[in-house]
């Protein structure tokens, strides 16, 4: 692929040059400090303004309605002072140890693209309590909060709010099953309450991706903290609309990267590569400023080492809205069919979901 295109290059009907070429992803390395961890524990771009009224349920799914009502609920019995805290008064009259026993969370189970991430930040927004009493993050960031704190700075720094959500709760290697189920105890006995999402049951964790029962214990602990609360449906992202456009040539990529201000452009096999040299907890960080991302060459991944990396880049852009401009094979030809048949199945299906509907976004950016 060329990409010497220049300003002279545009013709007259065609969108404007940027004034500047297009970034590279491949040549960022991003450094997070351990204070924009914890400061940006909130809610992403993408779902900065839902609450429970902006939430769409299917008229034909009843576990949506519901989940708002029963989420608006648990917000609700959020409010006063923290059982561990110094306010006028306490949830508990006793100490944290004394809670009442039964789940202290809620589990947002469910398929991709039925707005458990909506719901989430809902809640998050209705809880009354200040944003710095309430978090909001990824399991990646959370798992990574905790190696850039260490576990009892960690348990300090989060065991003083009022709620802490977890997007995107799925488990991959037994060493994350510990950590968390530990730091959840504690969190717990200190009187945060907990909510998060996934695409599988908590007792399922970990199934057909590690010998899941050799840690069973710890998935039971932590399958004790929540209440399952199921919510069915279609993936709304593509709910009556129109199929995703076609990929589009290297050139007409190359022309929507120069012709976009703040958008990046990059060969999709350089990018894979970079992304194995950047902690997926600083993908976030890596599309900072970044208007559009524009990628040549998009092909099958070739491992599932490189194929999770992907998922979790695939989930920032969203987050952050950031359009994907793409030339070579289409969205769900990435993952082969051994990979959507395993273990990873569900997070690969969401991939292709996101991605697909930031395709759909970017389609006005390139010039027919």
């Amino acid at each position: 692929m060329s990409t010497s295109l220049s300003p002279s290059a545009s013709a007259s009907g065609r969108p404007p040059i940027a004034d500047a070429g297009p970034q590279s992803l491949c040549a960022r390395e991003p450094r997070v400090p351990a204070e924009r961890l914890v400061a940006e524990m909130v809610p992403p771009p993408r779902f900065d303004a839902v609450r429970f009224d902006t939430y769409d349920p299917d008229p034909g799914e009843p576990s949506q309605s519901e989940a708002v009502t029963v989420l608006s609920g648990f917000a609700a019995g959020l409010g006063g002072a923290h059982a561990s805290g110094s306010g006028k008064k306490r949830w508990f009259s006793r100490a944290p140890k004394a809670a009442p026993a039964g789940p202290r969370g809620v589990y947002l189970d469910g398929g991709y693209g039925v707005g458990k991430t909506h719901l989430l930040a809902s809640l998050w927004h209705a809880t009354p309590a200040e944003p710095a009493l309430k978090a909001f993050g990824t399991f990646v960031e959370l798992t990574n909060l905790v190696g850039a704190l260490g576990f009892q700075q960690t348990v300090q720094t989060l065991g003083g709010h009022r709620l802490l959500c977890i997007d995107e709760f799925e488990l991959d290697d037994p060493g994350d099953t510990v950590l968390v189920s530990s730091l959840l105890s504690r969190l717990v006995e200190q009187g945060v309450a907990l909510a998060a999402t996934s695409n599988t049951l908590p007792g399922k964790l970990g199934e057909g991706r590690f010998a899941a029962a050799d840690f069973l214990r710890e998935i039971q602990g932590l399958s004790a903290h929540f209440r399952p609360l199921r919510i069915d449906g279609q993936d709304y992202r593509h709910r009556g609309l129109p199929e995703a456009p076609a990929p589009f040539s290297d050139e007409q990529v190359a022309k929507a990267a120069y012709a976009t201000e703040g958008a990046s452009l990059d060969d999709f096999p350089g990018l894979l590569e970079h992304l194995a040299r950047v902690h997926p907890s600083r993908y976030g960080a890596l599309t900072d400023g970044i208007s559009a991302v524009c990628l040549t060459d998009v092909g099958p991944v070739p491992d599932q080492s490189t194929a999770l990396r992907l998922v979790v880049l695939a989930d920032r852009l969203y987050d952050r809205e950031v359009p994907v401009v793409a030339a070579g094979a289409p969205f769900d030809r990435l993952f082969s069919d051994e990979m959507l048949n395993g273990g990873y199945r569900k997070k690969y299906f969401r991939a292709i979901s996101r991605l697909t509907a930031l395709a759909r976004d970017a389609k006005p950016l390139v010039s027919q």
